[in-house]
């Protein structure tokens, strides 16, 4: 296990944003006002097999070493972005924008602003492995492309979580087998992590 410090990263501000040319884009901790439209949009952009129970992520979210943002453009709710820390780690659990806000570089902005956030910390996210069989393969291959055109590099793992296997993308070093299952162990637990599949495949 690493020895990093499990008790988070915890945030100085709330509130960040950046400027484009066309609207400003916001990151805001969540608020009770937008829990309804960021269920609705979890349960829209993630498949069951990939979805946590989403009581368990606003519970989890009180907790110092996670951070559960809404994305606004100008004054508008365009999506959210859940982040969980642990020592020098910053995970991208879950990140999605409102369709109405997609291919308008709302996406690419938020995770700017994010990457400014979480500077200096190895700050990673999970995609769907490419699999030249599986049905969503031009769907994979265009996410994991935007992930690179946004600065992350392929960290050249691979993480089985539940019954889905991903692949890691990340900025700030590489992120091992111990740094991974200790992060999620410190999020979901010792029991839960003992009785799911959690494990990274290429060590």
């Amino acid at each position: 296990m690493t020895n990093s410090s499990s008790r988070g990263w915890a945030m100085p501000e709330t509130e960040f944003s950046v400027r484009s040319k066309i609207m400003l884009v916001r990151l805001v901790k969540i608020r009770k006002t937008a829990y309804r439209k960021a269920k609705k949009l979890y349960q829209q952009a993630f498949p069951p097999e990939e979805q946590a129970p989403f009581l368990m992520l606003l519970w989890k979210s009180r907790k110092s070493d996670v951070d559960f943002w809404s994305i606004y453009a100008g004054n508008q709710w365009a999506g959210l972005l859940y982040v969980v820390n642990d020592g020098n780690l910053s995970y991208i659990f879950y990140f999605a924008v409102c369709p109405e806000f997609r291919g308008r570089g709302v996406g690419s902005q938020a995770l700017q602003e994010a990457q400014s956030i979480y500077q200096g910390r190895k700050f990673f996210l999970a995609a769907e492995a490419i699999d030249e069989h599986a049905p969503n393969y031009d769907e994979r291959v265009r996410r994991k492309n935007f992930y690179l055109r946004n600065g992350f590099a392929d960290l050249h793992r691979h993480v089985q979580e539940g019954t889905v296997i991903f692949e890691l993308l990340g900025i700030g070093g590489d992120v091992t087998a111990e740094d991974y299952q200790h992060l999620m162990m410190n999020y979901i637990g010792k029991f839960i992590f003992r009785n799911i599949t959690l494990r990274v495949l290429d060590d």
